[in-house]
């Protein structure tokens, strides 16, 4: 009798026992979390009314023999896995720098430049895998709105409109035309009602007999197709930017954003006249006399010996016979250099 009730005692502990885990299972499972010092202690307990080591989980050495078979397949599937080992990661980026810069160029010219000038040997097949992938619909020789317009800077001339603020509040618009190659402000113009006939006046006045074939602007109602059709008669192809895109006329934007940060921001126009003639005194000495980063540094127009080159060897010495003359720009606003002789 008691050989009989023993066995079902013991398996009612081990079921105890096991249905106080499966809580903490699971909830171990979801987040793992540390055993506090009450489960600790109620584990302890139920241990002492049974063998634990019964309540041990016993695997059949065919399910283990099983298992290590699997184990052995996955291995050699991870160490038989086909192809070359990864190149490094300075390569794949060099790789895509090159597909990205050079829009024309396929694997094999990339894997012939990186072979001739770099001395990397990296084949076709593994440059096609690194290159960034094109936008579908996007044609091979898509190049960029900046390369075209630095290919042809010399013929490219562009325009725009600001906005100048008086002492008495009245909005004043002006209009500047720039010559993307020298950077040189071609001409502008002020007035308090714009429109595509005064614009197209302003262009027939600065451009005249001049060899241009392009003229940038922004999609500005202003720019209306009727003025448009009047610029091709002109001789000149329109390109408009795309919309949102000052980025596509930056070198307008630029000059534009130039005259506001170091002239007019610190200027108040009194009027119209006012504004045309601190303008003209700016323009001036934007072309002839202020350095421009894009050309090397140098000046879009500079006066004939305005220019200094200096000299490799004496590059930190100012010669005894000349002396530095300043002469100020808007009152003092800026002043321009030059090297006159020295008085005896």
């Amino acid at each position: 009798m008691a050989l009989s009730v023993r066995p079902r005692r013991s398996s009612q502990r081990r079921t105890s026992f096991c249905a106080a885990n499966l809580p903490l299972y699971q909830e171990r499972g979801v987040k793992p979390r540390r055993v506090d010092a009450v489960t600790r202690v109620s584990l302890a307990l139920l241990s002492l009314l049974f063998d634990w080591r019964d309540a041990l989980v016993v695997v059949r050495p065919e399910a283990l023999i099983r298992w290590h078979r699997a184990g052995w397949r996955l291995f050699w599937r991870w160490k038989a896995r086909p192809g070359r080992p990864p190149i490094r990661r300075e390569v794949r980026q060099l790789i895509r720098r090159l597909a990205l810069d050079n829009p024309l160029w396929g694997e094999e010219r990339i894997a012939n430049e990186l072979l001739l000038r770099v001395g990397l040997r990296v084949s076709p097949r593994t440059v096609r895998k690194y290159m960034p992938k094109r936008p579908p619909g996007r044609p091979r020789g898509d190049h960029r709105w900046a390369t075209f317009l630095r290919n042809h800077a010399k013929a490219i001339v562009a325009c725009d409109y600001f906005v100048a603020v008086t002492a008495t509040f009245r909005l004043l618009y002006v209009f500047v035309l720039i010559e993307h190659g020298s950077r040189r402000l071609l001409h502008f113009n002020v007035t308090d009602h714009p429109s595509a006939e005064w614009t197209l006046q302003q262009l027939r006045e600065a451009l005249g007999y001049r060899e241009f074939r392009y003229l940038v602007h922004d999609r500005d109602s202003i720019f209306a197709r009727s003025l448009d059709e009047s610029i091709k008669n002109l001789g000149l192809t329109v390109l408009k930017s795309p919309p949102h895109s000052p980025k596509a006329n930056a070198i307008c934007e630029r000059v534009i954003g130039t005259i506001r940060r170091e002239c007019l921001d610190w200027l108040i126009p009194l009027s119209e006249s006012h504004l045309r003639s601190i303008l003209k005194v700016w323009v001036s000495h934007y072309n002839e006399a202020r350095p421009h980063m894009a050309l090397g540094p140098g000046v879009p127009d500079p006066p004939a010996g305005a220019v200094v080159r200096a000299d490799k060897k004496s590059r930190h010495l100012l010669g005894a016979s000349v002396v530095v003359r300043a002469r100020s720009v808007l009152g003092g606003l800026h002043h321009e250099y030059s090297l006159t002789p020295a008085l005896a």
